[in-house]
């Protein structure tokens, strides 16, 4: 019997979360939307100017590892901190959700990664991302075990930033394939695939990823396309499964010749994008390991993610099986 659901492999960071108007993001040249790579001295001049902030544990991975631990799934995640406070946040947060997490900490610097995030009053969100101890995620950091005990190994495209991580990824794919386990994957970001458009592909078309996880601009910026219906029949050729988010309109997953419509949920109040297609990836992927249909993968996704975006902070605060469960999807 596999021992995990889903592993989850990504950059252990800790967000710190503001709102702001449009014109700070002006003022500080922040990119709307997208996730900016910062370095440390940018990193303190933007916390030294943000309003009030709530500091919680994140990271795109870490969210969905987190999202399906709270569905009830055992989840499993590999990431790299530092051995400072940041550090023990993190690790305290993740461990609290039911996630086993057991890489080794960095000890001294690079510190703990972080994340400034300034949400709009449009529920946007901007992310400025100091990675820190995420870069030296390397080979050295796979357990063996648990590659090769997870029904499904999901990583985010962000990690193809840090070249030591790429090494561990394929190493922990190829344990998992070894094992008879599937592969998955999240384009995390459309200046993410700009930077690695044709590895990504590859990673695709060799069969190294199974699974693919993407928003309508992210698949597009993949096929180099304006055009969502263009996107999605090249992916559908490209990969296994691919499951695509569209905001308000739900989500199109493809497999083969199937093709799979799914509903956005109906929310009370839009408060903060952070976390939407993680916890979308938490619920598709707990449906996917424990054997239910394309469709109420969906549904369980499109669910954690409503769920989400209506607070703030991109984990869970209620229990999601409960949820799920009053909705009678579980």
């Amino acid at each position: 019997m596999p021992e995990y659901d889903v592993l989850c492999i990504g950059n252990a960071i800790v967000d710190i979360i503001a709102q702001c108007d449009e014109a700070f993001l002006e003022t500080n040249g922040i990119i709307k939307g997208a996730m900016n790579l910062i370095d440390a001295r940018r990193a303190e001049l933007l916390y030294s100017r943000m309003g009030p902030a709530i500091e919680t544990s994140g990271g795109s991975a870490g969210n969905t590892a987190a999202g399906v631990a709270s569905l009830g799934g055992r989840a499993a995640f590999f990431g790299k901190v530092s051995n400072d406070a940041l550090g023990d946040i993190y690790t305290h947060d993740i461990h609290a959700q039911g996630v086993a997490f057991d890489t080794r900490p960095l000890e001294g610097a690079p510190p703990t990664a972080r994340s400034m995030i300034f949400v709009t009053p449009d529920g946007e969100r901007s992310m400025n991302t100091y990675l820190g101890a995420c870069v030296e995620l390397g080979p050295e950091d796979v357990e063996a075990d648990k590659a090769a005990g997870a029904k499904v190994t999901y990583f985010e495209g962000y990690l193809w930033d840090p070249p030591r991580a790429k090494e561990a990824i394929r190493q922990t794919a190829n344990l998992a394939h070894a094992a008879g386990r599937e592969v998955s994957m999240t384009l995390s970001d459309s200046f993410c695939v700009d930077r690695y458009r044709d590895e990504f592909l590859e990673l695709m078309r060799s069969g190294t990823v199974d699974i693919v996880f993407a928003n309508s601009h992210e698949i597009k910026s993949l096929y180099q396309t304006a055009s969502f219906e263009e996107a999605l029949a090249a992916i559908r050729k490209d990969c296994r499964i691919a499951a695509v988010t569209r905001s308000e309109k739900g989500s199109v997953i493809v497999r083969g010749d199937e093709t799979v419509t799914i509903q956005a949920t109906k929310i009370k109040e839009l408060v903060d994008t952070t976390g939407a297609g993680d916890l979308y990836a938490a619920g598709f992927l707990y449906g996917y390991t424990t054997g239910r249909s394309l469709k109420d993968c969906g549904d369980l996704g499109s669910l954690a993610a409503g769920l989400v975006i209506q607070q703030i902070g991109p984990r869970p605060r209620q229990n999601l099986r409960r949820e799920a469960e009053q909705v009678g999807l579980l």
